[in-house]
């Protein structure tokens, strides 16, 4: 089928028939799939097994401390060691607490609005507190900042990550900006990483609150997908090199390495920024869990076993992107109705429709069956000023599961894109006519 918008309005209205006979076709297969979340598949959690035998009854760390009992606010030494190699930070810069990196978000951001980040400014919480937020962008994030009330302006993103003339005018002017989201490595859900110049002027650029900070997310650091992974600059490092080594915030985790319900978060900052934050998770908390910390170090070893680990992830989800793309290409590759991304690792695949037919399509899809992430998700206040963006989530699903979505996704993309054409040319034709009699 040749590009629709050349179309005659007769051949769309034949080819929508038989798209129509085709989406009753899944909607009578009674389709219960969930694509809604990039979780990863049995598959993959069964890689870390291992982690349940590790310890072979010995809970004393390299240090002699008991493993089981409380203590260790910062995490045990070796797993900031393994764990700082992986975000390219020194062991005294990170901190390992708890399993989820959201979590961490969370409180870091509450301390923030109750005491300030740096003991010099006043607490957030005393005056209005804005977020810059790139866009489509990951939508826990912007989740976040609607529970505390946080203003978010949204942010072009592009190849090279955030639009940095928007993002200095901006910060440059209002002092209520006090932080940006940033998905650094294959960007959720564009699969975009930042460029070296991005990096550089995040890092340097003026802002008008002196306590402005940067939540860098790299949950995707190690998630490759090729054996050549997108390079990304080190933030902290920059941040230190500029003058601002205050300003970033690192936050990762094991979920999707290990377990995605019991593996390891972590935030890394200058030691500035640790100590103080390590002070306040004193009053929160006598000691995170260490018995499992203990267990990834036992089982992962070092750096370089944990990029072995991730290659054996790569290998089975990157059948599932390969699957998605090419259903994309076939189904949709000639036809002028919608982009893609090709990502080089994380866990999403961005698709774009024709403006005004995300909901249509995902609801379309609902109604056979297969739940989406719901269209809006990927901008703040769940708005996508156009309407347009999906995100794809093939990690769970097996093939043949994720092969019958994305067939389904596509019958559905195409019926929205040939009602909104044949719409569009309805009211065109009628503009027409109504000229024709003035």
């Amino acid at each position: 089928m040749a590009n629709f918008l050349t179309l005659d309005s007769n051949t769309l209205k034949d080819f929508q028939e038989k798209l129509k006979v085709k989406y009753e076709g899944f909607k009578n297969q009674n389709l219960k799939l969930d694509m809604s979340r990039g979780k990863p598949c049995p598959e993959q959690l069964d890689l870390s097994n291992g982690l349940l035998y590790s310890l072979h009854g010995d809970f004393k760390a390299e240090d002699g401390t008991d493993c089981r009992n409380y203590g260790g606010v910062e995490g045990l030494p070796e797993a900031r060691r393994l764990f700082a190699a992986c975000l390219e930070v020194q062991p005294e810069e990170i901190i390992i607490n708890g399993n989820s990196s959201l979590a961490l978000m969370h409180d870091l951001i509450a301390r923030a609005l109750l005491f300030g980040v740096d003991g010099h400014e006043r607490p957030w919480g005393e005056r209005p507190v804005t977020f810059l937020c790139p866009s489509p962008g990951y939508d826990r994030h912007f989740a976040l900042c609607e529970f505390f009330n946080i203003h978010m302006i949204p942010v072009k993103l592009d190849q090279n990550g955030p639009d940095m003339e928007q993002v200095e005018k901006l910060v440059a002017e209002n002092e209520s900006i006090k932080g940006i989201w940033c998905v650094p490595r294959y960007s959720n859900p564009t699969g975009i990483t930042y460029s070296d110049q991005v990096v550089t002027r995040l890092a340097s650029m003026k802002t008008k609150a002196k306590d402005f900070r940067i939540f860098w997310d790299n949950a995707y650091a190690l998630h490759h997908l090729t054996e050549q992974p997108d390079p990304l600059k080190n933030i902290l490092q920059t941040c230190k090199e500029v003058g601002n080594p205050d300003r970033v915030y690192i936050f990762s985790s094991t979920s999707k390495i290990s377990f995605a319900g019991a593996g390891l978060a972590m935030v890394a900052s200058s030691e500035n920024n640790i100590n103080r934050l390590k002070k306040q998770l004193s009053i929160q908390t006598i000691g995170p869990d260490k018995v499992n910390q203990l267990s990834h170090v036992r089982f992962y070893k070092n750096y370089q076993n944990i990029q072995l680990q991730m290659r054996k992830h790569a290998a089975i989800i990157r059948p599932k992107f390969s699957l998605v793309l090419n259903i994309l290409q076939s189904e949709l590759g000639n036809k002028n109705i919608a982009t893609w991304s090709k990502p080089n690792g994380g866990y999403f695949i961005s698709l774009n429709t024709m403006e005004g037919c995300a909901k249509r399509v995902v609801q379309m899809a609902a109604e056979a069956g297969v739940i989406l992430t719901k269209a809006g998700a990927t901008f703040p206040y769940g708005k996508d000023p156009y309407d347009q963006n999906i995100r794809i989530a093939p990690t769970y699903p097996p093939l043949n599961e994720l092969k019958t979505a994305m067939e389904l996704v596509t019958i559905c993309l195409q019926q929205a894109s040939i009602e909104k054409i044949l719409r569009e040319r309805t009211i065109w034709e009628h503009e027409v006519k109504e000229a024709q009699i003035v």
